[in-house]
């Protein structure tokens, strides 16, 4: 089959690879570099850099709703059109253009989780399971119809980095399985249902501040489901500390409140209390609670957000 190929993340580079091996990859479109680090150097997409390896040309237009992106598709005449986290909306021009569509591989079990970070607020809503489906593109963001769906358990130590991980590789492997159907006619496309449907809005850094007032579980989804982008934390004797890791506790305290201090950092919320493993204290490098407190003084009894 032959293909075009749209992503821009690392998230996207397993399904390309799969493709480079199974089917003809005519282009690669990806997101336009970016500067990155303290000299603002201009990073490529990992997308861009995996297509340059196999030898794919590639394009980077800066929005695909220009007649000359439309000209050059009608040009490479793609079999089908593969979009993987690209990031940009096709105009309905692009989705009526291949003969079988363009096909989206979103990580999550549609239409839960629409939107741009299905993988981070599976975790922090706290589902038990998530997965990857395969959809004919609509105009809408997420709503075309499902193709093929894929299950996977969010084990209880899963973060957002290592439930990446585990969606990227099953995504290539819906895809994969999604194409062997189109070409042997053995789909049927199934429609939406609109009252299930629920949005994974895209990240901000103030939606990782921990809220005390939520119980112990919530507490620990929210700090695994933003590890390690943003990564939740919390403010303490005017510092911000970042927290990567956190265990549910007994103890007994207020809200907010800090219960031990001593040889472990322990914190009460809204049913009992957590304790806070894995740290990075403002302007310190990640470290193990216990070796922050050997070099930084915290009075029991304090709260959390204070001065």
């Amino acid at each position: 089959m032959n293909v075009v190929f749209m992503g821009t993340p690392e998230f996207a580079v397993n399904s390309l690879e799969m493709l480079t091996e199974e089917h003809n990859v005519l282009a690669v479109f990806t997101k336009p570099d970016k500067p990155k680090g303290r000299g603002y150097e201009m990073c490529p997409p990992p997308i861009k850099v995996k297509a340059l390896e196999q030898g794919i040309p590639v394009y980077q237009p800066a929005s695909v709703k220009g007649e000359d992106t439309l000209e050059l598709l009608k040009e490479l005449n793609p079999d089908v059109i593969v979009v993987v986290a690209y990031g940009k909306i096709l105009p309905p021009e692009i989705l009526k253009l291949p003969r079988f569509g363009c096909i989206n591989v979103h990580a999550s079990l549609l239409p839960r989780h629409r939107g741009a970070s299905p993988i981070q607020w599976a975790i922090v809503s706290g589902d038990k399971v998530t997965g990857v489906t395969t959809q004919l593109m609509a105009e809408g963001i997420d709503t075309g119809d499902i193709l093929v769906t894929s299950v996977t358990n969010i084990d209880s130590d899963d973060t957002a980095d290592s439930l990446h991980d585990k969606l990227a590789v099953l995504g290539a492997k819906t895809l994969k399985s999604t194409l062997a159907y189109i070409e042997t006619d053995e789909l049927l496309p199934l429609r939406q249902c609109e009252e299930d449907a629920t949005y994974a809005p895209i990240i901000k850094k103030e939606m990782a501040l921990i809220d005390f007032t939520m119980s112990m579980d919530e507490i620990d989804c929210r700090v695994r489901g933003f590890n390690s982008w943003p990564c939740a934390y919390f403010y303490l004797n005017g510092k911000r500390i970042k927290v990567y890791k956190v265990k549910k506790c007994d103890s007994k305290g207020n809200i907010g409140e800090v219960i031990e201090c001593e040889n472990r950092l322990v914190i009460g919320c809204k049913d009992g209390s957590v304790e806070l493993l894995e740290v990075q204290p403002e302007g310190k490098r990640r470290m193990n609670a216990s070796d922050m407190l050997r070099g930084w003084h915290i009075e029991k009894g304090a709260f959390v957000g204070e001065n």
